[in-house]
């Protein structure tokens, strides 16, 4: 049986695992067979991780954490976690090809998942112009015209990297202000290639084979117009990977895992959570990261005390016996 299982491997999970593996608990992090690294895989430049003072390509940062927990000791299995029992003492985590493992502990760090529009067209164009990755997918835009749609650092971030491809690139946004931070605002005003859409939602995308316009509603008169582009990449948010989670573990409002106070501590004993997957607010790699230092800690003082309590245990247990074998002697 295993002292710590992390599930997920972004920023959280991959610095849970370098804290427990100096720690001496040899854990075993369970990556996804198909998103190993996270939301970080999908991005280009990271500016504001420390250390980095020139900036970092997402996939790079990613595998220079993975190298950092496998040199301590850390286990990675590149394989898809299937169904989980957290309560009672042991842990057990099924997988889709790997078996079943059990643990003591578990760190859940599986992060979020794109939001999508929820478009009757949005899945059937997904690979022909629908796309939530322009890392992916920009490359194939060469020369179009294509739409972003979101207001946050993700979509400015997006709309930017993709005027490295597009001849144009419209930022469609429901409201007349961008949530996203002012840098990133700034480099998206200062962009000739790029034009925003204000007061629009997208309600619709046409295209018999690939994205050809996308049907726009604007959100104060409610008039209807259609936008011709190639490519739609839809940035509007995430939302917390729980679903292994539903009945066992409680939830928050927001649906991210509910925590005690500061700590990672979930309302099962024994069981962690960090990351995205607590936080619907802050979501960058770097509170990510502090997140899983938090969970590797806590399940560390965790197995600890349990432990001391075995320990404890096992004296009484034996002092018990003594007894009861001096109180035969005696009455021989």
């Amino acid at each position: 049986m295993r002292e710590i299982i992390i599930i997920g491997s972004g920023p959280a999970g991959f610095t849970a695992a370098i804290y427990a593996a100096r720690a001496g608990l040899n854990p075993l992090l369970l990556a996804s067979s198909v998103e190993a690294g996270g939301e970080l895989m999908n991005t280009t430049e990271v500016e504001n991780f420390p250390g980095f003072p020139e900036g970092i390509q997402g996939p790079e940062l990613m595998m220079k954490l993975q190298e950092q927990a496998e040199k301590f000791g850390t286990e990675v299995i590149l394989d898809d976690v299937t169904s989980l029992h957290l309560d009672g003492d042991v842990k057990t985590v099924h997988t889709g090809y790997s078996g079943t493992f059990e643990a003591r502990s578990v760190i859940f760090a599986t992060g979020s998942a794109y939001r999508k529009l929820g478009l009757a067209d949005e899945e059937r164009l997904s690979g022909r112009g629908v796309s939530w990755c322009a890392t992916c997918d920009g490359f194939f835009f060469k020369t179009k015209t294509i739409a972003v749609v979101g207001g946050g650092d993700s979509a400015m971030e997006e709309a930017t990297f993709l005027t490295r491809f597009a001849e144009k690139v419209y930022v469609v946004h429901r409201k007349d202000t961008l949530r996203a931070s002012k840098i990133m605002q700034e480099r998206a005003f200062q962009n000739e290639k790029i034009e925003f859409v204000w007061n629009s939602e997208v309600v619709g995308i046409s295209g018999e084979n690939a994205v050809e316009a996308l049907t726009l509603r604007d959100t104060v008169s409610g008039e209807q117009s259609e936008l011709p582009v190639q490519g739609l990449f839809v940035a509007i948010g995430n939302d917390p990977r729980v679903h292994l989670v539903h009945g066992q573990l409680d939830l928050t409002v927001d649906g991210t895992i509910a925590v005690q106070g500061r700590s990672s501590k979930t309302n099962l004993a024994g069981v962690f959570a960090a990351g995205d997957v607590i936080d619907p607010d802050y979501r960058q790699a770097v509170t990510a990261a502090a997140s899983g230092t938090v969970a590797a800690l806590d399940a560390e003082q965790f197995l600890a005390a349990l432990d001391q309590v075995e320990e404890s245990s096992r004296v009484d247990l034996a002092a018990a016996l003594a007894d009861e074998v001096d109180d035969l002697v005696a009455a021989d």
